[in-house]
C-alpha cells in the first residue's frame, strides 16, 4: 500500500486537494477530523486536555471549546507545544488504526491530510509527500477576506508554522496554488495519475456511455453524477447526453480528468450515435455518416454504442455500414436485456477490428457503476483513450427493467414546470 501524506500551510489549498481526491475515490484520512475525534465528550483525550488548561476550555454542552483554545496556542507557545503534546500520540494512533483498515481493504494508495507533517518531524513515516503551496500575500488575503480574521492574528497563525521555502525543499512533490480552482484540480489530477503511477496501480476504471439531467429522459443532477460514479470505483465516466452537449462541457471543465465531453447524437436515420470529446454540438437529425465526419473534424472519437438494440440502434440495420467507420463498438450495455444484443455488438467489433467499449447507458443514479471499461491509466484525452482501449477490458451486469420507468417518468417530469435541466 502506497501512502502519501499531504501537507500545506494554512490557506494555501491543501483541505481543496484533499476533497479533489477523495471524490476521485482516493481513501483519506485528515489529521484536523481526527483531532475532532480524539477529543469528542467523553474521550480520555478531553479529560487530558481539561486537565491541563482547565474547565474554561470546555463549553456549556460539555465539548471542547476550539475558538477559546486556539486563542490560547497562538499567542503561547509553551501552551501550543503542551496541547500537542496530548493531542499528537491520539491523533497517530487512530490515524495507524486507519491505516490498518485500508491495508485490509486491499487500497494499493491512501492519502493523510497532515497540516504539521514536517513540523512533527513526521515525513519519513510516508513512501511520499506533497505540500500545497500559495503566496504569503495570497494565503494572508484568504485568511483576512475568506475566514474573516484579523490581520494581526492571521499573521500570527502563519508564523507558527515552518517556512514556505523549507517545506517546498523537504517535500517529494509541490503543488502552486496561485491560480483558479479549476487550475488547482487540473494539477491535482495529474498529480494524482503520477501518485497512482508510483504506487503501482496501473488499471483505472470508465464508463463510456451515461446520462444527466441535460438529456430529455433524465433527471440526474450532474454532480451527484459524478460523486456516485467515483464513490462506485469509476475513475472517469463520458457525460453523453440525447443531443446536447452543454452539459458534459461544463462537467469537463470544472472537472478535468474526470469527466469525458460527450454527446448521443439521434441521427436521420433514427439510429443513435456518440462523439467522444466533443466540443462543439451536433444537431439531432444529423445523417449518421455526416456525424461521424463532424465528430472527427473536431478531434473526437467516433462510438457506436448498442448497434443491436431495437429501436435507437435501428435493431443491426446500420450496424454494418457505421461499426468500420467508427472507433469504437460498445460491446456491452447495461441497458440492454437480451444477452445476444451484446455479443452480437461484440462480434461486429472483432469483424471489423473495432475498439471495444461499454456504458451503464444510466439515467438514474441506481445504475451506475454496473458497467466498467478497465483500461491502463492513462490522460484524460482522444488518443490516450484510443490507444488505452486497444486492451480494455469490458464487464457489466445488466440494470433492472424497472429503470425505464424511471425515463418514462423523467419524459413526463421534463414537460412540467421547474424541471431540472442540468
Amino acid at each position: 500500500m502506497y501512502n502519501v501524506a499531504l501537507t500545506g500551510n494554512v490557506a494555501s489549498g491543501k483541505s481543496t486537494v484533499a476533497k479533489i481526491w477523495a471524490r476521485a475515490g482516493v481513501p483519506l484520512v485528515s489529521a484536523d477530523e481526527l483531532s475532532r475525534e480524539v477529543v469528542q465528550p467523553g474521550t480520555p483525550g478531553l479529560r487530558q486536555v481539561r486537565e491541563a488548561f482547565g474547565d474554561e476550555v470546555i463549553d456549556a454542552d460539555g465539548a471542547l471549546d476550539r475558538e477559546r483554545v486556539r486563542g490560547l496556542v497562538f499567542g503561547d507557545d509553551n501552551a501550543r507545544e503542551k496541547l500537542e503534546g496530548i493531542l499528537h500520540p491520539l491523533i497517530w494512533a487512530r490515524r495507524a488504526q486507519w491505516l490498518e483498515e485500508q491495508r485490509a481493504a486491499g487500497e494499493a494508495l491512501v492519502v493523510s491530510e497532515i497540516p504539521l507533517l514536517f513540523e512533527t518531524d513526521r515525513a519519513r513515516d510516508f513512501d511520499a509527500t506533497v505540500f500545497v503551496d500559495a503566496r504569503d500575500k495570497e494565503r494572508l488575503r484568504r485568511l483576512t477576506e475568506l475566514r474573516g480574521l484579523g490581520g494581526e492574528e492571521a499573521g500570527r497563525i502563519m508564523a507558527a508554522q515552518m517556512a514556505p521555502e523549507v517545506k517546498r525543499e523537504l517535500a517529494d512533490h509541490v503543488l502552486t496554488n496561485d491560480g483558479t480552482v479549476d487550475e488547482l484540480e487540473a494539477a491535482s489530477g495529474q498529480l494524482l495519475q503520477e501518485l497512482r503511477a508510483e504506487a503501482g496501480v496501473s488499471r483505472m476504471r470508465l464508463d463510456l456511455h451515461l446520462h444527466t439531467a441535460g438529456s430529455f429522459d433524465c433527471l440526474s443532477d450532474p454532480e451527484a453524477v459524478l460523486e456516485t460514479s467515483l464513490s462506485r470505483g469509476l475513475d472517469r465516466i463520458a457525460m453523453t447526453d440525447h443531443n446536447r452537449l452543454h452539459v458534459a462541457l461544463r462537467m469537463a471543465e470544472a472537472h478535468p480528468g474526470l469527466v469525458i465531453p460527450g454527446e448521443e447524437v439521434k441521427t436521420a436515420e433514427g439510429v443513435d450515435v456518440i462523439g467522444l470529446y466533443l466540443s462543439e454540438e451536433i444537431p439531432k437529425g444529423t445523417p449518421a455518416l455526416e456525424t461521424i465526419d463532424r465528430i472527427r473534424d473536431q478531434g473526437g472519437i467516433p462510438y457506436l454504442p448498442h448497434p443491436y438494440a431495437v429501436g435507437k440502434g435501428g435493431g443491426g440495420r446500420m450496424a454494418d455500414a457505421l461499426a468500420p467507420l467508427c472507433d469504437v463498438v460498445e460491446v456491452f450495455n447495461a441497458r440492454l436485456h437480451r444477452p445476444r444484443q451484446n455479443e452480437r455488438a461484440g462480434e461486429l467489433a472483432v469483424k471489423y477490428g473495432r475498439l471495444r467499449g461499454g456504458g451503464s447507458d444510466a439515467h438514474t443514479l441506481g445504475e451506475l457503476g454496473r458497467v466498467g471499461v478497465e483500461v491502463p491509466v492513462h490522460p484524460s484525452g482522444a488518443d490516450a483513450l484510443r490507444t488505452a482501449l486497444a486492451s480494455a477490458d469490458v464487464t457489466g451486469i445488466a440494470s433492472s427493467r424497472l429503470v425505464h420507468l424511471a425515463s418514462t417518468w423523467a419524459k413526463v417530469r421534463k414537460k412540467l414546470p421547474g424541471a431540472p435541466t442540468g
